[in-house]
């Protein structure tokens, strides 16, 4: 017996402020402070979407983020895990991402330093 598949609409996005848009309120606020978090640091880079979710890039993208159910993902890819798996403390992370739970504060001095060391290993490639 054949599986009916459902097709499902994937939501295109152009533009981060296009896909901030589509979050209530109190989600779009904590989603816009990790890019205010972002952008002070890295104030020259390009806010682009790659893979349908925000990212900034330089001469290649540093670092994504998304939301998800209970938590913003946050995606500095290996090397930025890598870096600072140390300091994640009980956050949950894999090879290429961190998760930043919805009700709890943005760790801000952390994320500065991912995007930081980001910008730094994007310069000197």
């Amino acid at each position: 017996m054949k599986k009916a598949f459902i097709k499902q609409e994937i939501k295109s996005y152009s533009t981060v402020d296009e896909y901030l848009a589509t979050f209530p309120s109190d989600k779009k606020q904590k989603l816009e402070e990790l890019r205010r978090i972002i952008k002070e640091v890295i104030p020259d880079a390009k806010e682009v979407i790659s893979y349908q979710m925000p990212a900034f890039k330089m001469k290649k993208v540093l670092v994504y983020f998304a939301l998800h159910r209970h938590h913003i993902g946050f995606y500095p890819t290996n090397s930025g895990i890598e870096k600072f798996k140390a300091e994640f403390g009980g956050y949950k992370y894999s090879k290429g991402a961190l998760q930043l739970p919805l009700d709890e504060p943005l760790p801000v001095s952390l994320i500065q330093k991912i995007v930081k060391f980001k910008a730094e290993e994007d310069s000197s490639a």
